[in-house]
């Protein structure tokens, strides 16, 4: 009886072992690839990643390997598993750097860290990638067709981080820390002078001046600012502070 249990029992690994055997085959690269766009275009991203994963794996020499990186990596991408797209995308531009889908994995590596930026109460790392990546794009790629697309996009990188410094700033302004406010001011005015912030950044940066005295040089920055922005809200702002506070100091 004990003989009959054990053979019962060794059976039942053995069938489930094989039920569980997910293992693909050997087959011809463009099998295999085809195998996976089918995957794919059904949304099934993990198993269309493993047959092009795959092809690597059985054909790693063949012209099919290298698009089938790309796709996994698309695949990845779409499932919203930015950590391994990034992997994956990292490894195709190591080992094809002069391939033609190159500036297509710039391109889809920087989507994956623009797509996680945060709100510029967090903390702004992915934002900073995103703009690495995407201005690596355009340095080595200047003519591809995903330059468009990645400088509308850095634009908008450009206000998020703009927009951490001010947020940063105007709290240390608020708590009476006016060095550490003035630095954000300045770094907004220095690296983002493009964006909607630095407007309100030169009139920041007046207020910490007049709290310290430094009347001369709000008088330089108000001069600079109403140049760059005659007749803005915030210009006519520092030209009050001024008004208010010169005389008196």
């Amino acid at each position: 009886m004990m003989k009959k249990w054990l053979l019962v029992g060794f059976l039942g690994m053995f069938l489930a072992a094989c039920a569980g055997d997910n293992t693909i085959p050997d087959r011809p690269p463009e099998e295999l690839y085809q195998e996976g766009m089918r995957l794919f275009d059904k949304t099934d991203y993990d198993e269309a990643a493993r047959y092009f994963d795959e092809i690597e794996r059985q054909h790693p020499y063949s012209e099919w390997a290298a698009r089938s990186q790309i796709m996994a990596a698309y695949a990845f991408y779409r499932k919203n598993q930015y950590d391994d797209a990034i992997l994956a995308l990292d490894r195709f531009i190591q080992l094809h750097p002069g391939n033609k889908n190159t500036p297509y994995a710039y391109y889809l590596k920087g989507l994956c860290y623009y797509e996680q930026m945060s709100d510029i109460a967090r903390e702004q790392q992915m934002a900073v990638d995103a703009k690495d990546t995407f201005q690596e794009l355009i340095a080595r790629f200047p003519n591809s067709v995903y330059v468009a697309d990645a400088t509308a996009k850095l634009g908008l990188i450009e206000d998020n981080l703009a927009g951490k410094e001010m947020a940063v700033g105007r709290y240390y302004l608020k708590t009476h820390e006016y060095l550490a406010a003035m630095n954000r001011f300045q770094n907004v005015i220095k690296y983002y002078a493009s964006t909607n912030q630095a407007d309100e950044a030169y009139y920041r940066l007046a207020a910490c001046y007049v709290s310290l005295g430094m009347m001369k040089q709000v008088r330089e920055l108000a001069q600079t600012q109403e140049n760059l922005y005659k007749g803005s809200k915030w210009a006519k702002r520092t030209l009050s502070l001024l008004q208010k506070y010169g005389k008196a100091k």
